[in-house]
């Protein structure tokens, strides 16, 4: 089982990225995909959740609708676009996968998701 995530880096406030989450080795198609983020001296939070079935997402309040979650089946790749970008969206972020929509729309810290990938940085200066 393998979740990669991809696309970080260094930018200033207010531009956008893209990161990738490549899976294998699991059912992509009947998992839920989502994305966690983890800054420096915080506990780690839920960002976004894409559902299996008919791609229903779940995005925390506090995005203000910068970010957008989306899934590809067919590359078992699930993506997160964000905007808008600020300073604090400065984290490593994570994707996560699990059969359970439940789980992962509810829990704020992914607590419980099956798999985890390694996460990749992103850092937004002022």
């Amino acid at each position: 089982v393998q979740l990669q995530a991809s696309g970080g880096g260094l930018l200033q406030t207010g531009g956008s990225l893209r990161l990738s989450c490549a899976a294998s080795g699991f059912n992509f198609r009947e998992s839920s995909i989502g994305w966690f983020r983890q800054a420096p001296g915080k506990e780690r939070e839920r960002v976004a959740c894409i559902r299996a079935s008919d791609n229903t997402t779940s995005y925390a309040d506090s995005l203000e609708g910068r970010f957008t979650i989306s899934r590809d089946n067919f590359k078992s790749t699930a993506y997160l676009q964000m905007n808008s970008l600020k300073p604090e969206d400065t984290a490593v972020y994570y994707c996560a996968a699990d059969t359970l929509w439940r789980l992962c729309r509810t829990s704020t810290k992914g607590h419980g998701m099956d798999y985890w990938g390694k996460g990749t940085q992103v850092t937004v200066s002022s």
